[in-house]
């Protein structure tokens, strides 16, 4: 373990290139640091998906899915890797590589608070068949065990009963509720807030330590 912890400081303070990112691995799926080569298959799980996800979301630019946005978005999340503010993951299969989603974790605060926020899509085809689920908790434990941070936060709007099911499987307590907390899809939406702590019970699946994948393991989608 605590070689593991090593490597991930280290690629914190210096974010190497994409073909060294660390691998997170749960149960069926892993989770990677986006590269530019998962652009096509990104785009399309985004595409397909358009419907189903933009009443969840905030609003789509209508540049959303060029390479140009994309590019945009490799930038956002390497400057957040080394201000130690973020970290973004794609969500892969791991039977086939399949791009299935992304988790994104945001407002990594440290001193007194050690606290960070997720949030986390799915393609419309990839839902209700474990993935989520597997994916968070797999998150969840890189927070508490990479990480070390103590609070691990979450929100959604009130009628996502898909999501508020996830988070409770993977440990989280809903908390309150925050009036017009984020603009979604160009309205100001109320959310429920969800935590977590690093001191909660855990089962016996998200209890697991976190398990990074081998160097030559890490190109296999690039």
């Amino acid at each position: 373990m605590d070689r593991w912890l090593n490597s991930m400081t280290s690629f914190l303070r210096n974010f190497p290139p994409a073909a060294s990112v660390p691998v997170l691995n749960g149960d069926g799926v892993y989770l990677r640091m986006p590269q530019f080569a998962d652009y096509a298959a990104w785009a399309a799980v985004r595409e397909e998906s358009r419907k189903f996800l933009e009443p969840w979301e905030p609003s789509w630019s209508s540049d959303a899915l060029t390479r140009a946005a994309f590019r945009r978005r490799l930038r956002r999340y390497a400057r957040e890797v080394r201000e130690d503010s973020g970290i973004a993951f794609f969500i892969f299969r791991k039977e086939d590589d399949a791009l299935l989603g992304g988790v994104t974790l945001s407002h990594i605060r440290r001193g007194v608070t050690q606290s960070c926020s997720v949030g986390y899509w799915i393609g419309e085809r990839y839902t209700r068949q474990g993935y989520m689920n597997d994916a968070l908790s797999t998150a969840v434990r890189f927070v508490f065990e990479g990480l070390r941070l103590h609070r691990l936060e979450a929100a959604c709007v009130p009628t996502n009963e898909a999501s508020k099911a996830v988070l409770r499987r993977c440990g989280f307590s809903e908390e309150g509720a925050a009036r017009e907390y984020l603009c979604i899809n160009g309205v100001w939406r109320d959310h429920i807030l969800f935590a977590t702590l690093s001191s909660d019970p855990r089962s016996d699946v998200s209890s697991r330590p976190a398990e990074l994948a081998k160097t030559d393991e890490l190109a296999k989608t690039a």
